[in-house]
């Protein structure tokens, strides 16, 4: 089953917002997972550190400038170094805890944390062992339970850096992170339990659990409406298109009162109606204009012929009727040829042979062959060729096409007349104007001119011979060899036509 354009749309629409949430849920989860590690890690490191900074100053202040004594007389000494963690209130004892950061510089605010943790909360497990590993001191909060201690994990191998060392550690079945610090007089044992953490974790996975579908429906829904309301003008346009045939080309799609990518399509879709309209009526007046031109010397031949047939004639009057038929079957042979050239060369079925050719030879030939029509209206044709003009072009059809226009000056020229040919160039151009003097063309037929089987002035045209496509093919010609032919007229003076064709260069490194 094949999805519409809208459920399309909205599917992957899904999709991606799907997969964008479900990578930000993940990243925000392992984000806060790994902060709240990171956080309560150095933490951690704080106390234990701070502590020993107050077991070092502690053994500072107590210790005498006595002489060196035996081992055992030091040992004792070491132990009563812990003392003071034993002795009444830890706080009223050593006072404000001189807390420092990474970089030694006071840190007031960690160091009101500090105290209330060290002091007061019942969260943190703190214990504090000599050199050799024996507890000297312990918070009250452990009970009767005890943290491992460096001492017991150098004993075991364990690999320990920069004397500190990060585990977690299991007290009567509770989860805790664990720091162990080593030193010269102390090494410090921090617990904290990672409930807090957990509990938070669980928290947030909860609340991303809910919210990511709620957040995916609604996605889905607002993407189904923004769907439903980009894809609307389509619908009218897809709508409109159904009712628009070959009888009703007039019709335009609506145009959506945006300038968005529909809009655009739209305007597209209306200037393609509206090209599909002139082919149409182009096509019904081709369509009328060769009946009516098959019309005439199909009704001619089929009067003489039933004529003929009627009654016994004379053999001269057969041999008329005959001749008669022939000029209109050669009527009828022209224009068919006509309708073959132009429907070939707009399929591109005609291939012209291109090569250089002398123009000014062609102009002679074709006026040349022209001179029996002109002598017997007594029309001059006045040549002014330039001479050595060579352009790139096919003999016959250029031949056709200038035969078309000089014939048609001829024809229209009244008798006693004159045709002007010249052919002149530019430096890239070679360009040919034929001028009559006969009566002109009005204005509002210049444009028409060169459309098939139009006529300017029906009446005049039918006492001139010729199938009305004559023009069509010149035209067709001439932009086959990447030229272009114009007309001017002044009605009463006679008409210009100009052919420009490109002069044909010799490639200077062939």
């Amino acid at each position: 089953m094949r999805l519409t354009l809208r459920l399309r749309l909205t599917v992957w629409y899904s999709v991606i917002v799907a997969c964008t949430i479900a990578a930000f849920a993940a990243v925000a989860y392992v984000t806060v997972s790994t902060e709240l590690s990171k956080n309560l890690d150095a933490s951690l490191a704080r106390v234990g550190s701070s502590l020993q900074t107050v077991i070092r100053k502690q053994q500072l202040a107590g210790m005498t400038q006595l002489q060196p004594r035996r081992r055992s007389a030091r040992r004792t000494e070491d132990a009563d170094a812990f003392e003071f963690l034993r002795r009444s209130s830890l706080r009223d004892h050593v006072g404000p805890l001189p807390l420092v950061d990474a970089t030694n510089t006071p840190d007031p605010v960690w160091g009101a944390v500090y105290e209330h943790i060290l002091f007061s909360s019942a969260t943190y497990r703190i214990q504090v062992s000599d050199a050799n590993g024996s507890i000297a001191w312990r918070s009250d909060n452990l009970g009767s339970d005890s943290l491992p201690t460096l001492h017991s994990f150098l004993v075991k191998g364990a690999t320990i850096t920069d004397d500190r060392y990060f585990t977690n550690y299991s007290i009567a079945g509770t989860r805790y992170r664990l720091v162990l610090i080593g030193g010269d007089v102390a090494n410090v044992s921090v617990a904290y339990p990672v409930d807090e953490i957990d509990a938070t974790l669980r928290r947030l996975f909860a609340l991303l659990l809910w919210s990511v579908p709620v957040s995916l429906f609604v996605s889905i829904c607002a993407g189904w409406f923004l769907a439903r309301h980009s894809l609307r003008p389509i619908d009218e346009i897809t709508r409109t298109a159904r009712r628009i045939t070959a009888q009703n080309l007039q019709q335009r799609l609506p145009v959506p009162p945006t300038n968005d990518e529909v809009a655009r399509l739209t305007a597209t879709l209306n200037e393609m109606i509206a090209r599909l309209e002139t082919a149409f009526d182009r096509i019904r007046q081709f369509t009328a204009d060769a009946s009516h031109e098959l019309k005439t010397p199909l009704a001619i031949l089929l009067g003489e012929i039933e004529l003929a047939l009627r009654k016994d004639l004379p053999a001269e009057q057969y041999r008329a009727t005959l001749e008669s038929c022939l000029e209109e079957v050669e009527r009828l042979t022209k224009v068919v040829q006509g309708l073959l050239d132009l429907s070939r060369a707009d399929t591109g079925q005609i291939t012209l042979a291109l090569e250089p050719l002398d123009l000014g030879s062609l102009v002679k030939s074709v006026i040349a062959s022209i001179r029996v029509l002109a002598d017997a209206k007594r029309v001059i044709v006045l040549p002014a060729i330039h001479p050595d003009v060579i352009v790139n072009g096919d003999d016959v059809r250029l031949h056709q096409a200038l035969l078309n226009v000089i014939e048609n000056a001829v024809k229209y020229t009244p008798d006693g007349g004159r045709v002007e040919v010249a052919l002149t160039t530019t430096p890239t151009s070679a360009i040919i104007t034929v001028t009559d003097s006969g009566a002109g063309i009005p204005e509002a037929s210049l444009a028409q001119i060169f459309d098939r089987f139009y006529r300017v002035d029906q009446a005049r045209s039918q006492e001139v011979a010729g199938t009305g496509l004559g023009l069509s093919i010149t035209r067709w010609i001439v932009d086959a060899h990447y030229g272009s032919i114009s007309v001017s007229s002044d009605v009463g003076r006679g008409t210009t036509f100009t052919i420009t064709l490109p002069l044909y260069h010799v490639d200077a490194t062939a």
